[in-house]
């Protein structure tokens, strides 16, 4: 039965509910395409940390510290970019802050690419950190509260999907232009970034037709905004799918508030912050720990620059897979379950690679590490949109996944100390041992959320 709401009327708390109850259609699929591919850009920007360190230890020759400071600059400016565009998306909108995060991400990508020397590289590095700090962060947040519950673990792991592509493409394209040393008399690490700002510039074009999130605008008080937003998505859904929608829920319209966010720590959110605060930090190193190393681990076992990058580009299509393997799985697996199973592969596969010396092994093992890398990342991406409420979503999230990015800073200068002294096998043992913490974080600590509605949880 079509629900007759008109549109004023369908603001406030029924918002939430009206979208919850949507049927999927082309126009949900069509804004998870525009806002997922936006993970293509930063997870792009992340692994090609670990490609310019392997690149440019030998173009640059660049020390211990050197690389290690190639690889932080990005999470350095992550930290601070997450921190505070997180925040301001649940002050100033969820729709302006990624036009935000995505331009100045363009920018200063593109800059970089002109650096002529090792602290002009750091320091436009750091700023395009700082511009994608918040994306991850903000694609979660704004697909949660789009998308209907049925299918928002599904379709968010499909936007992850399509962004990482980004892992191999980034290891595969620098393979190839380190192997062709220079293209048009450039080198060619430099069009690794001009590649990754030119993209992020074409979809930021896309995106500034994306609506505000409804869920948002209730909590700010812009109920009618709310209203005709929910409207207009009405209309278009009903076309699309050629049927009357479902009727709304009375029982499913609970009220929201701004939320200041001292509310972090009380009642069941404090529970809920600690919980998310030591995952975030102990996540960085099992998942980030592979993809951003695995080049510099590779010349460390004996392998060329441009062998060590096929090696990875290998490994890094699981990225892909995983990514894609996770979609029939995650709104039928409880999400705290999926992320427990998903990180104990982690931490078995990363010992396996950290031991492995025949090539065979080494690809092997790396891809099924990535493959169970990213079925525990769409699973906890999802998670984390459906643990806080909406007036502190984007705060709640965004400050933990500072804290991952802050962790992502001291790694590589933790991790390659611990490589140079000891070996590969020492890395991954210890990565394997934090996986084991955080897998008994999330069971102790984590809420059940699969099939529930983002107010009810």
């Amino acid at each position: 039965m079509t629900d007759t709401t008109t549109p004023e009327r369908c603001g406030g708390q029924r918002a939430a509910a009206r979208l919850d109850r949507l049927p999927p259609s082309r126009w949900h699929r069509r804004i998870t395409l525009i806002v997922g591919i936006g993970a293509f850009f930063d997870l792009y920007e992340i692994f090609l940390g670990g490609v310019l360190a392997a690149v440019l230890a030998d173009q640059w020759h660049l020390g211990h510290t050197a690389k290690s400071s190639v690889i932080a600059a990005g999470f350095l400016g992550m930290f601070v970019g997450a921190g505070v565009l997180s925040v301001l998306a649940d002050r100033l909108g969820r729709r302006r802050m990624l036009l935000v995060s995505l331009c100045a991400y363009a920018l200063f990508s593109l800059l970089c690419a002109a650096a002529p020397d090792l602290p002009w590289l750091l320091a436009l590095r750091f700023l395009s950190g700082l511009g994608l700090g918040a994306e991850l962060v903000l694609i979660d947040t704004y697909l949660a509260e789009f998308l209907p519950r049925a299918v928002r673990g599904r379709y968010m792991a499909w936007a992850y999907t399509l962004g990482f592509v980004a892992v191999p493409v980034a290891a595969l394209l620098g393979a190839r232009l380190v192997a062709a040393h220079r293209l048009l008399g450039i080198e060619g690490w430099r069009w690794l970034l001009v590649a990754g700002a030119l993209g992020a510039g074409f979809l930021q074009l896309m995106r500034r037709q994306l609506p505000e999130s409804p869920r948002w605008l209730t909590v700010r008080g812009r109920d009618d905004e709310a209203g005709r937003i929910v409207a207009g998505i009405e209309e278009r859904v009903a076309r699309e799918t050629g049927g009357s929608l479902p009727s709304v829920a009375e029982t499913e319209s609970i009220p929201e508030r701004t939320v200041p966010l001292g509310e972090m720590f009380r009642g069941d959110h404090r529970r809920r912050t600690v919980m998310w605060w030591i995952f975030q930090v102990l996540q960085t190193v099992g998942y980030y720990g592979f993809a951003t190393l695995a080049p510099v681990v590779l010349t460390a076992k004996g392998h060329t620059v441009t062998a060590s990058l096929l090696y990875a580009a290998l490994s890094f299509c699981g990225y892909p897979l995983g990514s894609a393997l996770s979609v029939p799985l995650i709104d039928r697996i409880e999400r705290r379950t999926l992320i427990i199973a998903s990180a104990l592969g982690i931490a078995g596969c990363g010992l396996a690679f950290g031991f492995a010396d025949a090539t065979w092994a080494i690809v092997t093992f790396g891809f099924l590490l990535t493959v169970c890398s990213n079925i525990f990342s769409n699973a906890f991406h999802v998670y984390q949109t459906e643990i806080f409420p909406t007036g502190l979503r984007g705060s709640a999230i965004g400050i933990a996944y500072a804290l991952s990015r802050l962790t992502s800073v001291a790694l590589p200068f933790i991790a390659l100390s611990v490589l140079t002294h000891l070996g590969p096998a020492a890395v991954f043992t210890g990565s394997a041992g934090l996986m084991l913490l955080l897998c008994l974080d999330v069971a102790l600590l984590g809420p059940r959320t699969t099939g529930r509605s983002l107010e009810r949880i």
